[in-house]
């Protein structure tokens, strides 16, 4: 098995200005053993969420290879990737993106579905991860009637279904307050450990990178820095990029 859940190999992005080329991402190269949770950090433009979204197989590289859990993307068809997605890759956006008329229960279960798993399966599923993220007493109810913090506990919830590989997520308390967003970094600790998942977190907040095992700082596309979090509870490998450093 691939020691590595996420390797990018020279990956640029570039998206057009009316005639003019923009690099948003200009040359990464990036690896993430297994079960590591790193945040990317930059100023806004650096390319976070472009960096994000091309791990996320939403979009791709102008240029360079993207290896996911030792799959290729650029090798795979539409349908591969839509099935990269579903099974091993889970999305936490920084607005939840739950669907309004679903119960907590019923979110969570969306990729269940489509996963092929049978009605009994997917409830045991949803209801094991409401317990886990600490909702099981809120699972009929739908998001207008959750806070926010409750709200992203059942996106992450719902990004775990699958069990994937790698779990990425956009700013997480982007819109929670200092206590909120500190309980919902808590709990993305608990999970990568309990669910055996590789994080990644795109976000400006400084408390969200002490938490994390490792910090990645983008700057004009480019790795400004790459360093494990003195907080994180990591030690530097020689055999990682931070490591070697």
């Amino acid at each position: 098995m691939n020691d590595h859940a996420v390797v990018t190999s020279n990956v640029q992005k570039s998206f057009l200005l009316g005639a003019t080329a923009v690099g948003a991402l200009r040359g990464v190269d990036l690896q993430i053993p297994r079960g590591q949770f790193v945040a990317i950090m930059g100023p806004s433009g650096c390319g976070k969420s472009t960096l994000l979204n091309l791990l996320g197989a939403i979009d791709v590289p102008s240029r360079g290879e993207i290896h996911i859990d030792g799959t290729e993307l650029s090798r795979l068809s539409d349908d591969g990737l839509a099935d990269l997605r579903r099974d091993r890759i889970g999305y936490v956006f920084q607005f939840y993106n739950l669907i309004p008329t679903l119960t907590a229960r019923e979110n969570i279960e969306v990729p269940l579905h489509f996963a092929g798993k049978s009605a009994s399966e997917r409830r045991e599923r949803a209801m094991q991860l409401l317990e886990r993220v600490g909702l099981r007493d809120r699972a009929d109810h739908r998001p207008s009637e959750l806070s926010g913090g409750e709200q992203q506990r059942v996106a992450i919830a719902r990004a775990l279904a699958n069990k994937p590989t790698l779990v990425l997520l956009d700013e997480p308390t982007g819109d929670l307050d200092s206590t909120t967003g500190k309980e919902i970094m808590t709990l993305l600790q608990n999970v990568s450990v309990e669910e055996k998942v590789t994080l990644v977190v795109a976000t400006h907040d400084a408390m969200v990178a002490s938490m994390a095992q490792r910090v990645v700082k983008l700057r004009d596309g480019r790795i400004e820095s790459d360093c494990f979090a003195p907080g994180g509870g990591a030690s530097p490998s020689k055999d990682s990029p931070a490591g070697a450093a």
